[in-house]
């Protein structure tokens, strides 16, 4: 009785897989662009430590996120960010400036021990987005850092770059503003190279203890002649 059932049932399953897989679109994965960056060569150039960097709250999920032109910010439905976009900026950041600044000594916050670094670059990213009508958009801060703990440099930036419309051309030209800044942010370290090194404050010396003052030797009374019938000495 139930054997008839049987070949509508699978002919139902497989007109609904059908549909499924006509309804799934594939989404893209990206990373931005860190362009192409010179390998540094110098073991002994400029100190530096980039970071922390702080990324604004709403950039840090895997959605890519669409400028919409009232404003508003959706999630793209055919692309989201291949892994952390913090830690792709970080990574970028850091090859762009040791390429610009031809050294091996930039590293990442927090530094590693006994790196006494000339310059400490304190960057925050408030915004990095773009959408299918709407520029990428680049808007950043930076702090410079001496080996005194005086700030030398500090400017806020805001760039912009213009895209075909599709997800990758966005993608594209949101790396080609981290290395604009990039390039910005060498040109003012590189006169921090040539800092003067710090003198050692001379150290004090200790008071000198006053000396004892030597105790007094008791004195001997004098003595007094008493009047008497026999002439006594009293001490």
């Amino acid at each position: 009785m139930t054997a008839p059932r049987l070949p509508l049932f699978f002919m139902l399953a497989g007109l609904l897989g059908l549909a499924g897989c006509s309804t799934h679109q594939p989404v893209s994965l990206y990373q931005l662009d860190s362009g192409s960056p010179a390998q540094p060569a110098q073991t002994a150039g400029m100190a530096v430590l980039l970071g922390p960097v702080v990324v604004a709250d709403y950039l840090q999920r895997e959605t890519l996120l669409q400028r919409q032109n009232d404003g508003s910010l959706q999630g793209s439905t055919d692309g989201r960010w291949a892994g952390s976009l913090s830690s792709d900026i970080n990574q970028l950041m850091l090859r762009q400036v040791a390429g610009q600044l031809d050294s091996q000594r930039v590293v990442l916050a927090p530094a590693p021990s006994g790196f006494t670094p000339d310059v400490q670059v304190l960057l925050t990213i408030t915004r990095l987005d773009s959408g299918t009508s709407q520029p990428a958009i680049l808007d950043a801060q930076w702090r410079l850092i001496d080996r005194r703990g005086q700030v030398r440099d500090n400017r806020i930036v805001h760039l912009q770059e213009e895209h075909t419309g599709t997800t990758a051309s966005q993608v594209q030209a949101q790396g080609v503003l981290l290395q604009h800044l990039a390039q910005q942010l060498s040109v003012a370290l590189k006169p921090l190279a040539n800092q003067p090194p710090i003198a050692e404050a001379p150290r004090k010396q200790a008071p000198a203890q006053p000396k004892p003052a030597a105790p007094e030797k008791p004195k001997m009374p004098m003595a007094t002649p008493i009047r008497t019938d026999l002439e006594v000495f009293r001490f």
